[in-house]
């Protein structure tokens, strides 16, 4: 299929819908878990759950960078803006993250602080070129999608020995998410869950086989999706057939773009520029052991943490926000008594109703209104 409204047909998305209905067995529940923010968004906006039967019960993952951003991290380039005076450049998405005291870098933004939104690390360090006489921080976020853009972006800066321009890395890893999840549901801190739709983005950067350890060692099939509906329902089905099997492999729904080896320039430049952090905070999962990347020694001039000195502390949710339940997979967004009324996109409390790729916002956006009873007039 060449062209993208062939992967939206409503004909073959009712069709995959009924091949799954047809194939679960009605005494089994099945739990499978989205990871992506962009499959979360993708199953509510198509709507997706309304085509599986009541038994197949789809949890969304953690895999938003922009929800599993921590308030301490923000609250570290808050301090960036205000205190050291640097041009702050970030997603657009990231500027909205509620931080401590009811801050966020938006407000920092108004209360003075040089917060500019960019498109991508590239244009960070040209602001950083055009502006020499300016400190320029890119705070980077994102998992393996969004990490060799940064890494360019730092061997750039590197061979043009940029005084003026650094990084502060926030780049998460997507393996060590899922294992935290299968090692929490151990312990009932996670949701239990029996096959995971792999990410598509993340996978061609990583390939598939980094999820064969899931498959092996914890008995989990994972089926990589692309993020239309047709992939999702199709790699739903084919969980369903594993399952059904006893078989937990890794299998690709998304051949027209990942491999299993994945993209071996992406993995160079990254390994070359960034190493493990021994562990990294999440919002939701908490600290997670080598979960998380800092900028190399070699690097370490451009290294913003190191620059300006910066601390990590780390700071607890707001107590009405069920973000961090939401993101482990034990809660839905409905669950949260502030979900639509107090939390909105407009007035977010919490990171999952900020970015479109948040359960939150995309229930609020495509089903705030549905379940709820209907009160008589």
């Amino acid at each position: 299929m060449k062209y993208i409204d062939e992967f939206r047909d409503g004909r073959l998305a009712q069709h995959l819908g009924e091949r799954i209905a047809a194939e679960v067995q009605p005494a089994h529940h099945y739990r499978l878990m989205e990871f992506c923010g962009g499959h979360t968004h993708a199953i509510a906006r198509y709507g997706v759950i309304d085509l599986l039967p009541a038994n197949v019960r789809m949890i969304h993952g953690p895999g938003c960078p922009v929800c599993v951003l921590p308030i301490g991290r923000v609250d570290m380039a808050i301090e960036l803006a205000l205190e050291h005076g640097v041009i702050l450049c970030t997603y657009g998405d990231t500027l909205r993250v509620p931080a401590s005291a009811e801050m966020s870098l938006m407000k920092a933004k108004a209360r003075g602080g040089d917060i500019r939104m960019v498109y991508s690390a590239a244009d960070a360090l040209d602001l950083a070129r055009r502006h020499p006489e300016r400190q320029v921080v890119f705070f980077a976020i994102g998992f393996e999608t969004t990490t060799p853009p940064t890494a360019l972006v730092l061997r750039q800066a590197a061979r043009e020995a940029l005084p003026n321009f650094s990084v502060m890395c926030n780049h998460v890893l997507t393996p060590p998410a899922i294992r935290a999840i299968l090692d929490g549901a151990a312990a009932e801190e996670t949701a239990e869950i029996e096959g995971f739709v792999g990410p598509a983005h993340v996978s061609i950067v990583i390939g598939s086989d980094p999820y064969a350890r899931f498959a092996r060692e914890y008995r989990k099939p994972v089926v990589i999706a692309g993020f239309e509906p047709l992939d999702v329902l199709q790699a739903i089905l084919m969980l369903v057939r594993q399952i059904n099997e006893g078989r937990a492999e890794v299998e690709n729904e998304f051949t027209r773009a990942v491999t299993p080896q994945g993209n071996p320039a992406a993995q160079a430049v990254m390994a070359e520029v960034f190493t493990l952090r021994d562990s990294f905070e999440w919002r939701g999962l908490g600290s997670v052991p080598r979960s998380a990347l800092r900028i190399r020694d070699e690097y370490a001039h451009f290294d913003a943490e190191q620059r300006f000195h910066l601390g990590y502390r780390s700071v607890p949710d707001h107590k009405a926000c069920e973000c961090g339940a939401i993101l482990r997979g034990v809660k839905e967004p409905r669950d949260c008594r502030i979900f639509g009324t107090v939390c909105t996109p407009e007035n977010p409390v919490g990171s999952c109703m900020v970015s479109s790729e948040g359960s939150c916002a995309a229930y609020y956006s495509y089903g705030r209104f549905r379940d709820l009873p209907v009160v008589a007039a």
